[in-house]
């Protein structure tokens, strides 16, 4: 423990019973200086405890004026589990530390971690910000048709995962998860008849409604390449070891394999891409030359992986001798394929090797910014999944010929052939369905669809990109479609004031002719009664 002479100074800005409780954690090892001390000198470290219900205006402020006073000392901000301010917004400050409902612990770990020129990054927000509940009227037809049934299949996908986890296992469990791919399904139909034409049913004032707030956890030691890979690494390989839930919505040949393969399957392919950044690093490559080598490479680093996966001296039976899983593996399956939906690799690679700025948002930031990094481990988890799919897929191939293969590599229920034809004819179907229907969609939209790791589950992370190039290069079935979706697009406007145009005449009808009619019959009617009444009289 260092002597407080020799310690760095640190200086804490708090409430009095806040800084107290400082003073006491980190008294015994750092020099405090406190705001009222006139001899501040150097300070290595800067806290401020921000307090509950500061606004966003007033806190960028008073952080713009902390960093000129005391730069180029890091800073810690300390936040309030009841704050409000989203978490997307948290992440844009200039600050090495963001600690919400930070424990002691946690405190002094940031503390070490800061004046060694780490960052450090806990969110964890007492609360979402609850969501305005907004009328039928208030959204439009097109808005109100989309939301209500989204909510609709969410709340009934939300019920059978909880049934799915009460029972894993059993026949209960297959129909649920079938289920949940007819959601899925359902929902990727809504999206596709109202997403477009919801933009044409616009409201009279554009909705503003607030980000939920996210649970973020990072932690980078050094803030250089190596660092933030080494962040992102330990993140994606906890994640992988936990087991993964596919929550996707989309059925993935990974599913098939059991729960240590696939574990084994995502960690191996983690160690390759590990190993091909530190030799790319050595090497010194930039620009197309390390997307070139970085292509190369990809079939030889699938093949390592799968053998590490099989692992290297197992042997199994097939027609009376022993053969080797892992070379047998390698000999049958084709590796060399290219999945049309990797995003180009040249900016994450770029970061993680020169720690060159990345786009994220429309801002260039650094590697070891936390909405950089998250974004680079998003690239990363996505290149992660969609490899372990092409990989898996060629595994089930060669297990429908090899059946002890089947029950070392896969689950226990795809043991019988008819299961895992039938597995494999879905993903055929699928695998035909988004490359004829929903590729070019996708590419029309300027979306692409990535697969992320979050909270043990696989989930789909929506990314907004211009795709132009993607889309000339589509065949002329496929552009059809996209033809048609820019026909419907353009002829939604006029079919809405067609509708209009009709409501209109159908109110004049009803009101000027059939209700004035009405009005006068039976104004004639009461006339002839009193005519009646008064002869009686």
């Amino acid at each position: 423990m260092p002597e407080a002479k020799d310690a760095p100074p640190i200086l804490i800005l708090a409430e009095p019973l806040i800084q107290a409780g400082l003073e006491r954690l980190l008294e015994e090892s750092f020099q405090l200086k406190a705001a009222s001390d006139p001899d501040k000198g150097a300070i290595a470290l800067v806290i401020w405890s921000i307090s509950a219900g500061m606004p966003a205006a007033t806190l960028e402020r008073e952080l713009a004026q902390l960093r000129d006073r005391w730069h180029p000392a890091p800073l810690l901000l300390l936040l309030p589990a009841e704050s409000d301010l989203p978490s997307s917004w948290l992440l844009q400050l200039p600050a090495e530390g963001l600690l919400q409902q930070a424990e002691p612990q946690e405190i002094r770990a940031a503390v070490d971690t800061l004046l060694t020129g780490g960052r450090v990054v806990e969110l964890r927000p007492l609360r979402g910000i609850e969501q305005p509940e907004q009328s039928r009227e208030a959204l439009g037809l097109g808005q109100w048709l989309l939301r209500s049934g989204l909510a609709q299949i969410e709340a009934e996908a939300l019920r059978c995962r909880r049934w799915l986890d009460l029972q894993p296992v059993g026949l209960n469990a297959l129909l649920l998860a079938g289920r949940l791919r007819e959601l899925a399904l359902a929902k990727r139909l809504l999206l596709w008849l109202w997403g477009p034409i919801s933009m044409a049913f616009p409201s009279e004032a554009p909705l503003q409604r607030p980000e939920p707030q996210a649970v973020v956890g990072i932690t980078l030691r050094e803030r250089t390449a190596i660092g933030v890979w080494e962040a992102i690494q330990e993140r994606l390989i906890t994640a992988a070891s936990t087991g993964l839930s596919n929550q996707s919505g989309q059925l993935m040949a990974l599913e098939g394999l059991n729960t240590d393969h696939r574990r084994d399957l995502l960690l191996a392919l983690l160690a390759q891409f590990d190993l091909l950044i530190t030799r790319f690093r050595h090497e010194q490559l930039r620009g197309v030359a390390l997307e070139e080598r970085w292509l190369g490479q990809q079939p030889e680093l699938r093949r390592l992986s799968m053998r590490a996966m099989a692992g290297e001296y197992v042997q199994l039976p097939l027609e009376g001798g022993l053969l080797p899983v892992a070379q047998s593996l390698s000999e049958a399956s084709d590796l060399t394929a290219v999945d049309p939906e990797l995003p180009a690799a040249l900016p994450m690679l770029a970061a993680l090797v020169c720690a060159q700025p990345i786009l994220v948002d429309g801002r260039l930031l650094a590697p070891d910014e936390p909405q950089a990094l998250l974004h680079l481990e998003a690239l990363i988890s996505n290149w992660l999944i969609r490899t372990a799919e092409l990989i898996s897929a060629e595994i089930l191939a060669s297990c429908s010929t090899w059946p002890d293969l089947r029950r070392y590599l896969l689950r226990s229920d795809l043991l019988p052939t008819r299961n895992l034809e039938r597995l494999r004819n879905q993903l055929n179907s699928q695998q035909r369905w988004d490359s004829l229907f929903e590729r070019p969609v996708q590419l029309y939209e300027s979306r692409r669809l990535l697969y992320g790791l979050k909270q043990g589950a696989i989930v789909p992370i929506e990314h907004m990109e211009p795709r132009d190039r993607e889309l000339q290069q589509l065949s002329w079935g496929q552009q059809l479609i996209t033809l048609v979706l820019e026909g419907r697009d353009a002829l939604a406007p006029q079919v809405q004031a067609l509708f209009r145009r009709l409501g209109d005449l159908v109110v004049v009808v009803l009101t000027q002719v059939i209700g004035r009619a009405i009005g006068l019959v039976g104004r004639g009617i009461l006339q002839g009664m009193g005519r009646s009444i008064g002869r009686g009289s």
